[in-house]
C-alpha cells in the first residue's frame, strides 16, 4: 500500500497506462501473425503493421530498437512478396 498520496496516485496511473499498453501489444501481435505465418501476405497488410509499430515506438510502448527490428523483418517479407 502506498505511504503518500501522490504515491497512491502514481500507483492509478500506472494501472491505466499498463492496462492501455497491454491493448496496444496485443493488437500488435494480432496484426503480426497472420502477415508472418502467410507465404504471400499483401502488402497492404505489411504496411498496416509497419505502420502501427512506428505508432507504439511513437509512444515508447515498444523499444525504438525492437521497432527497426521487427520493421525490418517485415520489408524483408514485403520485398519477397513483390
Amino acid at each position: 500500500m502506498a505511504n503518500t498520496r501522490s504515491a497512491s496516485k502514481r500507483a492509478r496511473q500506472t494501472v491505466k497506462r499498463s492496462l492501455r499498453n497491454r491493448s496496444v501489444l496485443t493488437r500488435l501481435r494480432t496484426m503480426e501473425k497472420p502477415v508472418r505465418s502467410e507465404q504471400t501476405p499483401s502488402p497492404e497488410q505489411i504496411r498496416a503493421v509497419i505502420s502501427a509499430i512506428d505508432k507504439a515506438a511513437k509512444r515508447g510502448i515498444i523499444h525504438r530498437n525492437a521497432a527497426t527490428r521487427r520493421k525490418a523483418r517485415l520489408n524483408k517479407a514485403l520485398v519477397a512478396a513483390k
